[in-house]
């Protein structure tokens, strides 16, 4: 199964990652005007064409941007997101014409699939924007056995418990490195967004962001987790010699031999490739079950071919 990860760019003034699975190619919030992500698209390889859909984690302006929804429109590609979300942009006009087109496409709590090989469960976590999302994609054969799982969390005030057992084992991890808590609180920001930061539902800290690096390690074993990717880094209250240090120090007692990337807001990191594990052990169970996404596979389909 060919598949591959990489970050278009990731910090407070735009997100946006791709994961490519076996021709779907599904960007994860869409927070750059179309002209940026076309120019991180080449950067990486690929361009608009590559696109199959979108997927949100929350609605905070930095994870869409409103010329992105029409552009979408225009190409065809759906927004994937939870009903609150789509309820949220329904205000904006821009989203008005995804959902004529049946575009706007809803997630409910449950694993949903995205194409034949590919299924995702939406994680909620705590942060400002309610709701917010992290991720956990899976990839398997025709028989459900060998495959990889990525986790991806972009915003998330604190680790929850629900979070780290949900992303155990994971191949690759992607997790807000936001800030340091010295550099944050010696910011001379305002009081009121430095509480917001470092509150419950606010930014994860390189300590918190190690804390579940950790886990998430252990969990795997040896052979488990591979890839850990740094996402969010604050410009004024982090620096990416932090970031790595916390991140290599997590990884130190589990998966000493994973490859760190750090992200950037403004460029791509290099793309990832995810391969099949063998032996991967049971999908943790949510809740609930959507079995499949409504509408995806005429899309998916279509854009194998």
């Amino acid at each position: 199964m060919a598949a591959r990860f990489c970050v278009l760019g990731s910090g407070s003034s735009g997100n946006a990652s791709l994961l490519e699975v076996d021709g779907l190619g599904l960007l994860i919030d869409c927070g750059f005007p179309p002209h940026v992500l076309a120019a991180r698209l080449s950067a990486v390889g690929r361009s608009w064409k590559s696109v199959s859909a979108v997927l949100l984690t929350h609605t905070h302006g930095d994870h869409w941007n409103s010329y992105t929804l029409e552009h979408l429109r225009r190409l065809n590609v759906p927004l994937v997101a939870h009903p609150d979300h789509h309820a949220m942009l329904a205000a904006r006009a821009e989203h008005e014409p995804l959902r004529r087109a049946g575009l706007a496409r809803p997630f409910g709590n449950g694993w949903f699939d995205l194409a034949p090989t590919l299924s995702a469960l939406p994680i909620r976590v705590p942060h400002d924007s309610e709701p917010t999302f992290a991720f956990r994609f899976e990839s398997r054969d025709g028989a459900g056995q060998s495959g990889w799982a990525v986790g991806y969390v972009s915003d998330a005030g604190h680790v929850t418990s629900e979070l780290t057992r949900l992303l155990a084992g994971v191949d690759l991890l992607a997790v807000e490195y936001n800030h340091d808590v010295a550099m944050q609180r010696a910011s001379g920001r305002p009081a009121i967004l430095v509480s917001r930061v470092l509150g419950k539902n606010g930014h994860l800290s390189n300590a918190q962001a190690a804390e579940l690096t950790r886990a998430v390690a252990k969990s795997g074993g040896p052979d488990g987790l591979r890839h850990l990717v740094q996402l969010h880094l604050s410009r004024d209250c982090n620096t990416p010699e932090l970031a790595a240090r916390a991140g290599r120090e997590a990884l130190a007692a589990c998966a000493p031999a994973a490859n760190l990337i750090t992200s950037s807001q403004f460029t791509p990191t290099a793309p990832v490739e995810l391969v099949s594990r063998p032996g991967r052990p049971p999908r943790p169970a949510p809740p609930a079950i959507q079995p499949a996404l409504p509408g995806m596979e005429t899309d998916v389909e279509s854009s194998v071919r």
